[in-house]
């Protein structure tokens, strides 16, 4: 077999992962947890926010500060949903790429989202990599991920109902291409991508069934709010929020066309020729389409 040329990536296309896991899954909760966390975290007002892994565009109403939104995802399936959700006007862009091959020119972005994202990423400091290059000196990136070194795992691990560490750095799969990480390892990849860590926060700390389908969201989700912020001194819970800043000098300008926004990912050159419906690469000559407006830049172009 011959070796992949990038991490294997967790394809949610034609899922109803939307609908099945938020709309009637029973984690009102959860969404509002993250809602919380969120308003906490992110910068009241900005130009061009990345979301990475935005799905159905659960959380992008969210980030009505920002005068520009690009959504991307690898499921063109979940981005048409966002696209029903939000309409196509010029504030929302939507792109399915490969988050391990970023389809942007370098310190692009003022702000950027991994929300319920790096769990499944095979390769999480690669995929951090990739978020820090196409981010602004001094742009804030707001990151959630599974904690491995939640309290439930432990429980389960020192009564022998699971094998593996909860306190070990090395990430966990729990089921294909779903890691849980630990908080110092994911700090430590934070920092070698060129990131510093401003403020964490604990999320989800009633995430317990019996309590869910006993006690109100709202309630909970209160609850929740008032301990957020002990994840600056402890993480225990099974989601951790991060806000981080990118390190370096002073951010540059954003072009106004949002066309100028992309680089080929296979050989990174920039701008690519606009030919209406799709956008071609000069130098590898690679064409990438864009289909019912969702810029297509998944597997290797035409």
């Amino acid at each position: 077999m011959p070796e992949e040329k990038h991490p294997p990536v967790c394809d949610y296309e034609g899922s109803d992962y939307q609908t099945r896991f938020w709309e009637t899954g029973g984690r009102d909760y959860e969404d509002r947890c993250e809602a919380i966390a969120l308003r906490r975290l992110l910068p009241r007002s900005g130009k061009l926010m990345l979301e990475l892994g935005a799905g159905a565009g659960r959380n992008t109403s969210r980030y009505q500060g920002f005068e520009r939104v690009i959504l991307l995802d690898y499921s063109r399936t979940q981005l048409k949903q966002a696209q029903e959700r939000l309409g196509t006007s010029d504030r929302y862009i939507y792109v399915a790429a490969d988050i391990y091959r970023l389809p942007f020119v370098e310190s692009l972005f003022d702000a950027t989202t991994l929300i319920r994202t790096l769990h499944h990423m095979a390769d999480a400091p690669a995929a951090l990599r990739q978020v820090r290059n196409v981010l602004q000196p001094g742009a804030v990136f707001i990151l959630e991920y599974a904690n491995k070194r939640n309290l439930k795992a432990i429980l389960r691990y020192a009564m022998h109902r699971q094998t593996w560490n909860p306190f070990g750095l090395d990430p966990v799969e729990f089921a294909p291409l779903n890691f849980d990480f630990h908080p110092r390892a994911v700090r430590g990849w934070l920092r070698e991508a060129g990131f510093q860590v401003e403020r964490i926060l604990a999320v989800s700390h009633f995430r317990v069934g019996l309590l869910k389908r006993t006690i109100p969201a709202s309630f909970l989700a209160g609850l929740d709010s008032l301990f957020q912020w002990t994840g600056a001194l402890w993480q225990f819970t099974p989601s951790v929020f991060i806000k981080a800043r990118a390190e370096g000098g002073q951010p540059g300008s954003i072009p106004a066309d949002s066309k100028a926004f992309f680089k080929c990912p296979e050989c990174e050159y920039t701008p690519l020729a606009d030919q209406g419906e799709r956008l071609t690469c000069p130098v590898c000559n690679r064409t990438w389409n864009i289909l019912d407006g969702i810029y297509d830049f998944r597997g290797d172009g035409l």
